[in-house]
């Protein structure tokens, strides 16, 4: 019997890293400007850092963790999100401490678990973006991280991503809100989905996150959250709206949306699009402020806010939406080897072009020339350097710029020695060499 890989993983083959590769480079690069530093973690953690900080009445907990016993009888829990253990990680190592910035900002690429029905873009080994930031009340905070995942979707080239915001307020706010849903949705409770009606007393506000259809038409007519926050929330929530409208990135408010984790509060958001890849409106970042939870996990009281986004998600939409990926694994030459007496001459020219600073690649199954140079227009190779046994008696390589045709005979030595100006000098025109050098 062939042995597959597991339902719901996938292999990522070459053919498909370029695109991945681009968002990865994107991502860092972005991530540089912001002045966001990155962080990693383990990929499995102690059960009880996401039960306690995700909560147990969030599908992540109750349905969707991979979590086993070890052989030390440990409850060990595979990461099914980032921010619970980007957050111990926090806490273990006093990153709270003096000699850290002020606020500390961090990113992570890393996979994530969760035991769910694989669909579009969703798969029980996922790849998630996320950014956390701890140490400052400033609505400027959200805002610019709002700002940093809008302006990360501008960079890829997608359109049509729409923002959504909402506050959950502080934790009085949400108590009153809390009896204010229960006493709503009570009459309802034989109509509710049984995830629902388990909800109702336990965790009320995640039926507003129900994916149930009659669930959906009964909080249509729920009371609001924005209706029970304190002044401090209702300040805080209009100095975000307030700084959006400043950057010129439109936003709508739902006041319906909690978010799927127990840890959030005040400002939270999604950015979601239409896209008929999903076949339904999808959420492909989402985020907000968690105030309680460094100091839920026994550290100093932390203001916090961060986000996630899926990257086999942001994969789909970008071939979805036809963006052009940029290729980012160019070949300056290709090193064609004529004969088996010019093998050890063909890998040490090739060591010589990369050592120069240059990417490289050669024929390994010793075709004929015609062949080497069909690879070598398919691998769009700038430069090919040919060494035959007239060359290798003579001590020179034929150098063409496949772009020009044009051909020239350098001596080994000027390989060996300098090759770089042997690239600039010997075998390009200037229209070549201002588009090489406008491109490194």
């Amino acid at each position: 019997m062939t042995i597959q890989k597991p339902k719901g993983t996938a292999d990522l083959l070459p053919k498909d890293n370029s695109i991945w590769h681009y968002i990865e480079e994107t991502v860092r690069i972005l991530m540089a400007d912001y002045q966001f530093s990155e962080i990693r973690t383990p990929i499995f953690e102690n059960y009880e850092l996401f039960s306690r900080s995700t909560g147990e009445t969030s599908d992540i907990v109750s349905k969707e963790m991979y979590d086993f016993y070890d052989k030390g009888n440990r409850h060990i829990a595979l990461r099914p999100e980032g921010t619970a253990g980007v957050v111990r990680a926090y806490v273990e190592n006093k990153l709270y401490g003096n000699e850290h910035a002020k606020p500390l900002k961090v990113f992570y690429m890393a996979p994530m678990f969760r035991y769910e029905r694989p669909q579009g873009g969703r798969l029980r080994q996922f790849h998630q973006i996320g950014t956390e930031v701890f140490g400052s009340l400033n609505p400027a905070i959200d805002v610019e991280v709002i700002a940093l995942a809008w302006d990360l979707f501008k960079e890829l080239g997608l359109k049509d991503i729409k923002l959504v915001i909402n506050s959950l307020g502080k934790t009085d706010d949400r108590k009153a809100y809390r009896q204010a849903l229960i006493d709503y949705l009570t009459p309802f409770r034989e109509q509710l989905s049984p995830d629902s009606k388990a909800r109702l007393d336990k965790n009320p506000l995640r039926i507003l996150d129900s994916k149930d259809e009659n669930d959906k038409k009964i909080v249509e007519n729920a009371p609001s959250i924005l209706e029970y926050l304190s002044e401090e929330s209702k300040e805080h929530f209009n100095q975000v709206k307030s700084m959006l409208e400043a950057l010129n990135i439109p936003y709508t408010i739902d006041s319906n949306m909690v978010r799927g984790l127990d840890y959030y509060e005040d400002t939270i958001f999604e950015m979601m699009t239409s896209n008929a890849v999903f076949g339904a409106q999808t959420t492909i970042c989402g985020g907000g402020r968690y105030d309680g939870l460094v100091q839920l996990l026994n550290g100093p009281e932390t203001p916090s806010f961060g986000f996630g986004i899926g990257i086999e998600r942001l994969a789909l939409l970008m071939e979805a939406q036809g963006v052009d990926i940029p290729q980012l694994r160019e070949l300056d030459v290709y090193v064609i080897g004529i004969d088996e007496q010019t093998n050890v001459e063909t890998l040490k020219v090739l060591q010589a072009v990369r050592q120069a600073g240059y990417s490289a690649d050669r024929d390994y199954l010793n075709r004929k020339l015609k062949a080497q140079f069909k690879t070598a227009d398919k691998l769009g190779a700038k430069v090919v350097l040919i060494i035959g046994e007239d060359e290798l008696s003579n001590g020179i390589v034929t150098l063409k710029v496949l772009k020009t045709g044009k051909e020239v005979s350098v001596p080994l030595s000027d390989i060996y020695e300098n090759f770089e100006q042997v690239f600039r000098t010997n075998t390009m025109d200037t229209s070549v060499l201002d588009e090489y050098f406008s491109t490194h």
